[in-house]
């Protein structure tokens, strides 16, 4: 396995900082390419799949899932209600999925038996690994959780281990989206009453904690984070709501987020994610003329 930085920035020096990428041959993935184009669309089709997961679904991308966020929080503000997304944040959430777990869901909520799930089972089963940084390596170890990162079928795979979370969110009455292992919660509240729609918020999260512990997935709460949107004098009116509870802890609302690539704000004016593709563009415009040859 490869450890690549998550974010730019981040220190270099702590292990929980980087995200291990499998680094897997080309027959390997060429195999589950083929495997993933026969399995994919009845996993998809199936009733049982989340249908507000965008990720390894046709017709549906980041773009899909953005817009289908975007225009909830938009509506509610012509009705004049202000939302609060919340970005739930799961520890190593590849690296934990229980395999026997994951084989009985596919069996018992996606009808996959005989060759298929026991090719399945020989895909996840007697795995090994090692790290490779520079040019030393660990000692390697057998696999006994997890799906591979970097994979074709491991993402998909982990999509299906995580479809029965949604009805969890779904009974607090909370609109949700997914995209692979990032979920957005967003739910729209009155000005003049949003002890109500907080309690929902950290009810909801408090059972999403409780359901992940139970799948071997850990919430991280402390990494999550919150943002209050809506018009200018929604958010004058919504001014005392700085934090929100999510599974027992206190998060505070930031000024913006980034989802899925893009930094919402507040107002949902877009500037500080201009404001940031400027700079990047800048960035790799200085490194191009660089390396010019004139």
């Amino acid at each position: 396995m490869l450890p690549l930085l998550k974010k730019a920035g981040l220190d270099r020096s702590s292990p929980a900082n980087y995200r291990p990428i499998s680094i897997l041959s080309t027959v390997a993935k060429f195999l589950e390419r083929l495997v993933q184009a026969r399995l994919r669309p009845h996993l998809t089709n199936s009733t049982n799949f989340s249908q507000f997961q965008s990720a390894y679904r046709q017709g549906h991308c980041t773009e899909t899932a953005l817009l289908d966020v975007l225009n909830n929080v938009l509506t509610a503000a012509d009705e004049k209600k202000v939302t609060v997304l919340i970005g739930l944040d799961l520890s190593a959430a590849f690296d934990t999925v229980c395999h026997q777990t994951l084989l009985l869901r596919l069996q018992s909520e996606f009808g996959v038996s005989g060759t298929t799930l026991s090719w399945i089972r020989s895909y996840l089963t007697d795995r090994k690994q090692f790290v490779k940084l520079g040019l030393r390596k660990s000692p390697e170890t057998k696999l006994e959780v997890g799906v591979p990162q970097g994979s074709e079928l491991g993402p998909l795979l982990f999509a299906v281990y995580c479809s029965p979370a949604v009805d969890v969110i779904a009974s607090h009455g909370i609109r949700h989206h997914q995209y692979a292992d990032d979920t957005q919660l967003h739910l729209a509240m009155r000005t003049n009453n949003t002890a109500a729609g907080l309690s929902t918020l950290a009810a909801c999260t408090a059972d999403v904690k409780l359901w992940f512990m139970q799948n071997g997935l850990q919430l991280n709460p402390d990494k999550s984070e919150g943002l209050v949107m809506g018009k200018a004098n929604q958010l004058r009116a919504a001014s005392s709501l700085a934090s929100v509870k999510v599974s027992g802890v206190d998060l505070t609302v930031a000024d913006n987020i980034k989802v899925l690539g893009v930094l919402l704000d507040r107002r949902l004016t877009f500037d500080k994610h201009f404001s940031a593709v400027v700079r990047s563009y800048n960035c790799h415009a200085q490194a191009i003329r660089r390396f010019s040859i004139y």
